[in-house]
């Protein structure tokens, strides 16, 4: 479930020694108006600088203020290489604080690729705070590839940031251990490119091309010698490469991958391989390799090895602790190829695909068949002739897997590029299959652009807008087309111009409108989800009704709205949002007296890849003095619920006091696995399965209300919020219900 901030955001700078006293991690060094090695990334209006008057040691702090009460984030970074070893590396440092609001202030620290992560966001540092030591320690592997540290602030105010340090194992960096490099790790000869080139595809090539990704991939998950790390598989690939292409029957094709094959090392029998358990709910798709497409020797060759595959731990993939979900290691960002060559462009299709075909657990829930998808994919891969276009092949790819957290979350420098860096001084979403001006911002430019609550727009720049939107759906990945319109509408209003021409509609009158846009930095309030709430997280609507938003809940309300609660006769839960804290157990316990299961899983395995089992899943409700005595719950969802917010609505779902109201949520449920490919692209896949008890779908399908409510255009012309007056009506109902019942 998605950290939208730091772990999304890398940067790239010059790589330094790790020697403790040769590291600027004090700030000491400067360079004209900066300090060597330092640099910053982030999103909103901040500041960053070098303090020579307020110090915690030395002569210079690092600082980061935010400006005109912009709220975003920003984060100071510095680059370490990980070219040692260790079992924990610990940063430590000082920070001083001034007026932090409406988010907090921490050091933080990632190891990368994927390896660790913590920007001190629990310990919630606000307010104003003299100088204060702090420390962040994570797990080190031998994958780790760089280390990222520095200071953070969330939200507005000030801070200053110095005297950092990097431990491993209690000891300065100097004195870490060696890094125990594999095979793989040592294997540095196409870091410069791959040295690969295609020319024009012929059908018969794509075909070649389309088996040679199979028999990698396959190789790649199931060989126990590359399961060991003794290969560095993605060079492997350029290596073969060479010679394959060369191939100019199917026999010559054939024999190439058995030498190949032959030459990684003999496999030896496997004594523990179990075959696919028969009552697996997903399982290893090899007919492949049973086709009359491929000889009979090779096909011998793949089946072998499939049977006495790799077990245990495994170099390129492994299950995170506890949850089950695929970790992707030891996979490279080649971040420095913001446009990679040919065959590291393959290489990408290769990746995904068999990514996808062994660990993700919605396989079976795609439009399309996966199996059709490599051979459609590699020839747009190959002919991208720039870095959009790459960008481009690679985000209609990732939306095949129908997977809202299946997103090109970095690397699409190119994409946002094209979208413009110019936005709406309103808000808008689509309402009664129509986009609809539905919020202002908190914004001079909002009250005096133009455009009313409730006004349709039917044209931009002379399009009509079921053009528009047909036109950006392969680009925007979503589990649903309700999810896909809600991010469709974040940048339909976006553009890298700073006007649009528009048509609208209002009541039942037309007129044209030049809008102009704005850098969303310079527009107060601007969201795309929902607006920041400040004010307590529950109240009281009425004598007999509470109201509970997740949005900005903590883990100490819940023991004080059950105070505020007591003597109510209904609840509601607003979950239009994604929850601030985890609570499905703590507060669902409480709404829900009755101990009851509300979910169960799914999740793949590294020794059969391919293979989904179903696992215990977990239960909720207790009954205690303080179980919720009320008659009624209702939840209330959207197509902004998503993730954690899915997953909560489930376990409050369990309660015989429940209903849920509202529309079609985002159908992406589970922990995310995040996946690196050439080029820095990054994205993510939903990593476990997630059913209700019965076997029933979340994926795609989401939370289904109980009863349907959908905001009208109406509704929100009169500044009404319908979903909330429904249900404070069923409610009320039940009230009056039980009233008569009684009397």
């Amino acid at each position: 479930m998605k950290n939208i901030l730091l772990t999304l955001s890398f940067v790239s700078i010059a790589f330094i020694s790790i020697a403790q006293n040769n590291l600027n991690l004090d700030f000491e060094t400067l360079d004209n108006e900066t300090s060597k090695d330092w640099t910053s990334f982030g999103d909103g209006n901040y500041k960053i600088g070098f303090d020579t008057s307020i110090v915690q040691n030395g002569t210079v702090s690092g600082t980061i203020e935010s400006i005109s009460g912009q709220k975003g984030f920003r984060a100071l970074s510095y680059k370490i290489p990980a070219s040692f070893g260790g079992k924990k590396i610990k940063l430590t440092g000082y920070l001083k604080t001034e007026n932090v609001e409406g988010g907090w202030a921490g050091l933080w620290m990632r190891i990368d690729p994927n390896v660790g992560f913590d920007n001190m966001r629990s310990k919630k540092l606000q307010g104003t705070n003299e100088w204060g030591k702090y420390e962040i320690e994570l797990k080190l592997e031998d994958s780790a590839e760089e280390i990222l540290v520095g200071g953070l602030l969330v939200g507005t105010g000030k801070i200053w940031v110095d005297h950092l340090e990097v431990t491993v194992d209690g000891k300065p960096l100097n004195q870490a251990p060696k890094k125990a490099l594999s095979k793989a790790q040592m294997d540095k000869e196409f870091d410069k490119g791959s040295n690969i080139t295609f020319n024009t595809l012929s059908d018969t090539q794509i075909k070649n091309l389309e088996l040679l990704g199979r028999v990698w991939g396959f190789l790649k998950y199931h060989h126990p010698e590359i399961g060991k790390g003794n290969y560095n598989w993605d060079y492997e690939l350029f290596r073969i490469l060479l010679k394959y292409q060369k191939a100019t029957t199917n026999k010559e094709r054939d024999n190439i991958l058995i030498s190949w094959i032959e030459n990684l090392g003999q496999v030896a029998p496997c004594k523990n391989c179990k075959k696919t358990n028969k009552d697996a709910f997903l399982k290893p798709n090899i007919d492949w390799i049973k086709s009359d497409e491929i000889s009979s020797a090779l096909s011998e060759k793949l089946l072998y090895i499939q049977k006495n595959r790799h077990q245990g731990t495994h170099f390129y993939i492994g299950m995170q602790p506890s949850v089950g979900n695929p970790k992707f290691k030891n996979e490279k960002t080649y971040s420095e190829m913001k446009y990679p060559d040919a065959g590291f462009r393959l290489l990408s299709v290769y990746k995904y695909w068999n990514m996808i075909n062994y660990f993700f657990p919605y396989r079976h829930l795609m439009d399309k068949d996966w199996d059709t998808c490599l051979e459609e994919y590699i020839p747009k891969f190959i002919n991208a002739k720039n870095e959009l276009e790459y960008e481009l092949a690679a985000i209609q790819m990732i939306g095949d897997i129908k997977d809202t957290h299946a997103n090109l979350w970095g690397g699409n420098n190119k994409i946002q590029e094209e979208r413009g860096d110019y936005y709406a001084p309103v808000h808008v979403k689509f309402v009664e299959n129509k986009l609809v001006v539905d919020d202002l911002f908190d914004d001079e430019k909002s009250e005096t652009c133009g455009l009313k609550l409730g006004d349709v727009i039917t044209h931009i720049n002379g399009k009509s807008i079921p053009d528009i939107v047909s036109e950006m759906n392969p680009y925007y990945p979503a589990s649903n087309q309700p999810t896909r319109l809600r991010d469709i509408s974040f940048d339909i209003l976006r553009s890298a111009d700073n006007t649009l021409n528009l048509k609208v509609k209002r009541e039942g009158n037309h007129f044209d409108k030049t809008l102009d846009l704005y850098y969303k930095n310079n527009i107060k309030g601007h969201y795309r989800w929902y607006k920041e709430r400040t004010e307590s997280s529950f109240k009281k609507l009425n004598d007999n009704i509470g109201y509970v938003t997740l949005q900005n809940i903590k883990e100490q309300d819940v023991d004080s709205l059950k105070e505020a609660f007591k003597d109510t006769k209904g609840i509601i839960v607003d979950i239009r949002n994604y929850p601030s804290t985890f609570v499905p157990f703590t507060l669902g316990n409480y709404l829900n007296s009755n101990r009851t299961n509300f979910v169960k899983f799914t999740s793949g395995s590294i020794d059969n890849p391919g293979e989904f089992v179903f696992r215990d899943g977990a239960k909720v409700g207790v009954k205690r003095g303080w179980s919720y005595k009320g008659q009624k719950v209702i939840i209330i969802v959207n197509e902004i619920s998503q993730s954690q917010a899915e997953y909560t609505a489930m376990a409050f779902r369990a309660g015989d006091k429940t209903t849920i109201i509202g529309s079609t949520t985002a159908g992406a449920d589970g922990n995310v696995s995040r996946i690196n490919l050439p080029g820095g692209l990054r994205t993510m896949i939903s990593g476990i399965g997630v059913y209700y008890p019965d076997g029933t779908e979340t994926q795609r399908v989401g939370i289904v209300p109980d009863v349907e409510v959908k905001p009208t255009i109406e509704g929100i012309r009169q500044g009404r919020d319908e979903l909330l007056e429904k249900a404070i009506d069923l409610i009320n109902q039940s009230i009056t219900t039980n009233q008569k019942i009684k009397d």
